[in-house]
């Protein structure tokens, strides 16, 4: 690695919106399928990267309650691709110490992939060096939704008062509620959207847009972002002056 990062000024949780898959095939004059392939090898430098440079958490948003709406072949192309995917990086998670984690609701998800999540997320659960977190059937607004839901279901039933709710409270009621708030949040193929991606914990996140596609973004790519993160000014509503002076 040629680029210099500061170890005291990284993300604590780094967001990846992988986009361009389609277009990167399309671009070949191949299958969209034929991107998503190639997408996982982004994913391997992607989650090696982070955990070589010390990131806590990295999210991936693999596949969105959006995307069910994509043609079946596409889809059952996708699931079949989790599944070996899975049984593939196996080895790369536990060598780097890396815990696999979801948010979503995976109870949609074919059996297979559900098994597979499962058998994976347990045998990394000791794992300690990073948590990779996989967003599959994940939809920010659904989140919160369900979050209110259960919320208000506790103040019916006296569990909570209504004076008590605050920030906590929801956030404790999230998907993430073990996960700490973005930092950091990537999109790869030139889109400049967030997309229903983490619309809560990414309130304060800084936002990085890149035009690479993403089969085509390996670990300097990675590094790159991270070295436009720590040339950034987080003020959380203060002033610049205020920030200088604490």
């Amino acid at each position: 690695m040629n680029i210099e990062l500061d170890k005291n000024r990284l993300p604590n949780h780094v967001a990846v919106i992988m986009d361009g898959n389609g277009r990167w095939a399309k671009q070949k004059g191949k299958l969209r399928v034929f991107g998503h392939k190639n997408g996982v090898h982004s994913v391997r430098e992607t989650i090696e990267a982070a955990a070589e440079i010390g990131i806590n958490v990295l999210t991936l948003y693999a596949f969105s309650t959006e995307n069910w709406k994509r043609p079946k072949t596409e889809v059952d192309a996708l699931m079949n691709l989790l599944v070996s995917s899975l049984e593939n990086e196996l080895e790369t998670l536990q060598k780097n110490n890396i815990r696999l984690n979801t948010i979503g609701n995976i109870t949609l998800l074919p059996l297979k992939a559900q098994k597979g999540l499962n058998k994976v997320m347990g045998l990394t659960i000791g794992n300690d060096r990073m948590v990779l977190n996989l967003a599959l059937n994940y939809g920010s607004r659904s989140e919160i939704l369900e979050a209110v839901k259960t919320i208000s279901k506790k103040v019916v039933n006296n569990e909570l008062e209504i004076e008590n709710i605050d920030e906590n409270t929801i956030n404790n009621h999230l998907y993430t509620f073990s996960l700490p708030d973005v930092d950091f949040l990537i999109r790869t193929s030139g889109e400049q959207r967030i997309s229903n991606f983490l619309l809560w914990q990414a309130a304060y996140a800084e936002l990085y847009f890149t035009n690479t596609l993403w089969p085509d973004f390996k670990k300097a790519d990675f590094y790159n972002a991270i070295a436009e993160f720590q040339n950034r000014e987080r003020r959380y509503g203060k002033t610049s002056e205020q920030i200088k002076t604490t």
